[in-house]
């Protein structure tokens, strides 16, 4: 019987219950479900412990390097599962770390190697995808806030006080949609896809920057590829922000990706687009961004980034955007890394996957979603995301093909589809006419069948290779 012992020092519920306190009750639920026991204290305070059984010990209420280093400085946990809070590096955890959500800059501790996951004895696991489509729904409506640039809120204080003439005034606040407008979107992983997605429903032109390797899964989707950032923003009405941050150059004391959206990528964009960074502040040359502000190229700007304040002293990677809001206040919107980690399901799903990879890590020695490297004596089991994210997968397929009922009913719409495209082409110019009204309605009910089965279920997007 394998025994250890998880801390989790982040809330793994976000609504409040009734105790006023967010609520916790799904994820204890779970873990009891599994046979684990949860603990809504720390180690020390835990008691006897039964043995041959995982033990969850329930802090979230951590927050400072002193906290967790005084909790999990000496190893006494086995692993850790995380949402927002720093982990440091001298916090030790021999079997491993997930993280809730798709970074792991946080995720500091030297068991692993640090946010990078290289090197280290423990596995560092994330679980991307969980919260992909709140974040992109939050990008989306930052820039919704903002285009099409209706002032709701002057015409709402206009119309409630009874001084507004629909037949005289309206000429006065003239808009443009968002269809026909260029959206760039640099990155394609989880979030820039669902987000350039978003987009595409708005009716939005959607140019996509990422690596080579993407571009026949990107235009195949219907969105434009680009070879540079450049080339994505040019003539793009908005520009949003999937990159991460990269590896950490240790020498340089900088990640990768900082700065990469600076004065040439910005002077790129029509004059008096939105710029949006729901990603890394890092990300963003906030010189540079005073800049464009300053001449026109971005009229507004919502980043959303880390903040702390600590007695007073506020860092973190909003704090180069507080020197713009004296001068372009109005112009900006600022959140505190707020998109991703303020949504209930999202972290009720994310914390119920962490403690599945926990289990496999712990008991199986099968690491799902490895982050860096994947140390002595376990397995990497891929990549495990929610249905619908990230594209389709062999393991997806297999699924649908084990459903006879789903495999029929994809076959029969296919097939009325195929069929009636292939009489089309093989008829005459004289016999085309009558074969598609006799079967022009046969074939828009397969059509959108079929169209409504490939969305249900998650037929779209770049196909992963793999093992079943």
């Amino acid at each position: 019987m394998t025994s250890a012992n998880i801390l989790i020092c982040d809330f793994v519920g976000l609504r409040f219950g009734a105790d006023g306190h967010p609520d916790h009750s799904e994820v204890k639920a779970y873990i009891e479900a599994r046979g684990g026991v949860f603990h809504q204290t720390g180690i020390v305070k835990g008691g006897a412990l039964d043995p041959g059984k995982l033990h969850f010990f329930y802090l979230p209420q951590l927050s400072t390097r002193e906290e967790l280093l005084a909790e999990a400085g000496d190893g006494r946990y086995d692993a850790v599962i995380a949402a927002a809070t720093f982990i440091p590096a001298e916090t030790r955890f021999r079997l491993g770390g997930v993280r809730i959500g798709a970074g792991t800059g946080n995720m500091g501790s030297a068991s692993w190697g640090g946010g990078s996951g290289e090197g280290g004895e423990a596995p560092l696991m994330n679980t991307p995808g969980i919260n992909s489509r709140a974040t992109a729904q939050m990008a989306m409506k930052a820039l919704l806030k903002v285009r099409p640039d209706l002032p709701v809120d002057k015409l709402n204080n206009l119309v409630a006080g009874g001084q507004f003439d629909t037949g005289k005034d309206l000429r006065h606040y003239p808009t443009e949609k968002l269809e026909g407008k260029r959206l760039a979107v640099i990155g394609y992983g989880n979030i820039g896809r669902e987000f350039a997605r978003l987009g595409q429903a708005f009716g939005m032109r959607i140019t996509i920057h990422a690596r080579p390797r993407h571009r026949k899964w990107i235009e195949l989707e219907g969105f434009d590829y680009a070879a540079t950032m450049v080339d994505a923003a040019r003539g793009a009405d908005a520009l949003s922000v999937h990159l991460g941050l990269g590896a950490f150059d240790a020498g340089q004391q900088r990640y990768a990706n900082a700065g990469l959206i600076g004065d040439e990528v910005l002077s790129a964009l029509n004059h008096g687009a939105v710029l949006i960074n729901y990603d890394r502040g890092e990300l963003v040359d906030v010189a540079a961004l005073e800049r464009a502000l300053a001449s026109g190229p971005v009229s507004h700007a919502a980043i959303d980034a880390d903040l702390f304040n600590d007695g007073g002293t506020v860092s973190g990677p909003m704090l180069p955007y507080l020197k713009l809001v004296q001068t372009y206040g109005e112009r900006l919107e600022l959140l505190p890394h707020a998109a991703a980690d303020t949504d209930h399901p999202s972290r009720v799903a994310g914390a119920k996957q962490a403690v599945d990879q926990i289990y496999a890590a712990v008991i199986e020695h099968r690491v799902h979603n490895l982050k860096g490297s994947l140390p002595p004596g376990f397995v990497d089991m891929g990549a495990k995301v929610p249905p619908g994210i990230g594209g389709i997968d062999l393991r997806h397929l297999a699924a649908l093909a084990d459903d006879k009922n789903v495999a029929a009913d994809l076959a029969r719409s296919s097939a009325v589809v195929a069929a009636f495209w292939e009489r089309v082409l093989a008829a005459s110019e004289q016999e085309r006419p009558a074969l598609i009204t006799s079967g022009g309605e046969a074939f828009a009910e397969a059509a959108n069948h079929l169209s409504t089965l490939l969305r249900r279920h998650h037929l779209s997007g770049p196909f992963a290779s793999g093992s079943l």
